[in-house]
């Protein structure tokens, strides 16, 4: 039995910690809202999240980031990618002793161009850290909490880390396999939500099957050529950190970023779909990301650009399909390499 804490008790925080709970680890689930975790230590429901989903009793929460920490020899990271700076710098403060690090946030800082993993190596003294893997892949939270068949992939430089992670998650319905390619793991898992809003986009204006298997396509052509520039390795992409997340994360309701897309594709402000939704749309930041790495990089992002227009320049988002319709003709594979 390991001692694992689990930082953040939005729907995957939660979905993961019941993982481990089932697994017989002791988990503790931190948030840092107190009547949140009254409500799981008493109730065994976590109802803004996954509302229809009853916990196990083993599973303990507290709002006592002290108390997290000082649980834990294995940290999950569950916080969104705007809070991974803040909490993993008051987390450093707290710890007394190494442990490994876990993330499962999939994004990247605009302006400083940093992955997770990288956010926490300059958040937290360098030792107390065992080792920091990233745990991705196509993974719904309200899909995991029912027991369906989900399979996603450890990540770490050692690969004994992901070994370590991979035996405390896996289990008959949570596959996991192991990779050495954090750069690209890591790129695939943040720049899938981009190109799912652009196919939420799609959607809400209607444009059908064709659309939405072009848009997935080239979609994963853009993440490819970004990542291998910067030191991915490209079979990472054809993978379940790449395609797989791509593919579930543009097609289903459960994505934040389809469902904010396919508002956006309706006509609604962004500022209003922000509202609405009520919960973290990664990919919109990290649009912003990817379009600054397109530029640091040199790598052609035509479909990333035309979406950060329609995010941050308020261009019409059929005017921005248009005008990937009609740009200068290009052989498929040799855009490709």
């Amino acid at each position: 039995m390991e001692n694992v804490t689990v930082l953040g008790a939005g729907s995957w925080g939660t979905a993961l910690a019941v993982v481990l709970a089932e697994n017989g680890q002791n988990t503790l689930l931190w948030t840092h809202r107190e009547d949140q975790a009254t409500e799981i230590n008493n109730q065994h429901t976590n109802k803004k999240y996954l509302p229809q989903t009853e916990l196990p009793s083993t599973l303990r929460a507290t709002s006592s980031l002290e108390e997290a920490v000082s649980h834990a020899s294995t940290i999950v990271v569950a916080v969104p990618t705007k809070a991974i700076r803040e909490v993993c710098s008051n987390v450093s403060a707290l710890l007394a002793k190494k442990v490994l690090l876990v993330h499962v946030s999939k994004g990247i800082e605009p302006d400083s161009l940093l992955r997770i993993s990288e956010l926490i190596e300059e958040s937290v003294d360098h030792d107390w850290i065992e080792d920091i893997v990233v745990l991705s892949g196509p993974s719904h939270a309200e899909e995991v909490v029912l027991k369906h068949p989900t399979t996603v992939t450890a990540a770490c430089n050692t690969i004994s880390s992901a070994e370590k992670v991979q035996d405390l998650f896996m289990n008959g319905y949570f596959r996991v396999y192991t990779n050495d390619d954090v750069i690209g793991v890591e790129i695939g898992g943040a720049l899938k939500n981009v190109i799912a809003l652009a196919a939420g986009i799609t959607d809400g204006l209607s444009y059908g099957d064709n659309a939405k298997a072009a848009l997935i396509t080239r979609g994963l052509a853009e993440i490819t050529r970004l990542g291998v520039k910067m030191g991915g390795n490209p079979f990472t992409f054809a993978g379940l950190t790449g395609m797989g997340d791509l593919i579930v994360t543009c097609t289903s309701v459960h994505s934040r970023n389809w469902r904010a897309g396919n508002m956006l594709g309706q006509g609604m402000k962004l500022e209003e779909v922000l509202e609405q939704m009520g919960m973290v749309v990664e990919g919109v930041r990290t649009t912003k990301a990817a379009y600054q790495l397109a530029q640091k990089y040199d790598v052609p992002m035509p479909i990333t650009t035309a979406l950060y227009d329609v995010l941050f320049n308020e261009k019409a988002p059929k005017t921005a399909v248009d005008e990937l319709m009609i740009r200068m003709k290009k052989s498929e594979i040799d855009e490709l390499r």
